[in-house]
């Protein structure tokens, strides 16, 4: 089960001056309102639209790994919410989540990708800060061996309550609940929340190496770690090419990033990552095998633009739990 941000990325090829014009930082994920989204839309080159959100990709991925899933996040009843809703169910994840009626406009994203494959991103949130707790089905959580909350949502104050609903749901079923800190800056916003959720209601922790520092306020990467080492059953530190790290209460272990022939957009590189060790997970592989099935299946999404896998990750999966 995931919770997250329901929204449609709309991808384009640009180049460093259309960053430098928008105030745009590289490789930062900036929150934007509704009059910028239509100005960095206007200058924007051709794009391609599709059906996104960290942990909606997430989701999609361990669908195609071959995973039962099942989704919550709020869209809008516009053409968006439709295109977002459609997408996917037609993976095969389950998504109930009413459209809403009134209010903003279904979220979308701007995933400006420079010739370098770094992505930069504006976000305009439109519906999804909507979700709040009513949204929350508690009877799929706890049929769900894992919830897998979005960071992001932390923001809005309805969205931060229906996520504290259902992390309580999934604990009074007895399942497991894993976080995606999503980004560094959404870390400082809301920096000791994150670590007393981590603390005491988080059992899968993704992070990525800038994330993990700005948690726990440390000036390297090895500090970090152990700040949280056995604070959860496992944490993942996800270093781009440099792999990633299981960190668990008696171990670090370190897993290589796969090899890929050319690196085309890491957009969504880190979600596919989730996805591979929580299809692996729910399917009794080992923590560190699980990180490299994550691996894998990041490095597919990150050889072809856009967050979703354009191959059928079944096989990949297959092969691995034989």
């Amino acid at each position: 089960m995931g919770i997250g941000n329901a929204i449609v990325d709309i991808l384009t090829h640009t180049d460093e001056e259309l960053l430098a014009a928008e105030g745009l930082p590289k490789g930062s994920m900036t929150l934007i309102d509704g009059a910028r989204a239509d100005a960095i839309y206007a200058r924007m080159g051709p794009g391609v639209e599709v059906s996104g959100g960290s942990v909606a990709n997430s989701v999609a991925g361990a669908a195609s790994l071959g995973s039962r899933t099942a989704y919550i996040g709020k869209v809008h009843d516009d053409e968006f919410g439709r295109v977002f809703a459609h997408d996917i169910r037609a993976l095969g994840v389950h998504f109930e989540t009413p459209l809403a009626t009134g209010g903003a406009p279904t979220a979308r994203c701007f995933i400006l990708v420079t010739p370098d494959a770094h992505r930069t991103m504006s976000t305009y949130l439109g519906a999804c800060v909507e979700l709040g707790p009513e949204d929350i089905d508690e009877e799929l959580i706890a049929r769900s061996a894992v919830t897998y909350l979005e960071g992001y949502l932390w923001d809005p104050p309805r969205a931060r309550e229906a996520l504290q609903v259902a992390s309580a749901a999934a604990r009074r079923a007895g399942r497991r609940v894993a976080l995606s800190l999503s980004d560094a800056f959404c870390v400082e916003r809301h920096r000791d929340e994150f670590r007393a959720h981590v603390d005491g209601s988080v059992d899968i922790l993704f992070a990525n190496e800038m994330e993990l520092l700005a948690l726990y306020e440390s000036p390297d990467l090895a500090t970090a770690v152990a700040e949280v080492q056995g604070r959860c059953e496992v944490a993942l530190v996800t270093r781009s090419e440099h792999g990633s790290m299981v960190v668990t209460e008696d171990d670090i272990v370190d897993v290589p990033a796969h090899t890929v022939g050319r690196v085309v957009d890491t957009t969504g590189a880190g979600d596919l990552y989730a996805a591979g060790f929580l299809h692996g997970f729910t399917h009794g592989l080992s923590h560190a095998d699980s990180a490299a099935l994550g691996a894998r299946a990041a490095a597919e999404v990150i050889s072809h633009f856009g967050a979703r896998p354009e191959a059928d990750l079944s096989e990949l999966a297959r092969a691995t739990l034989s």
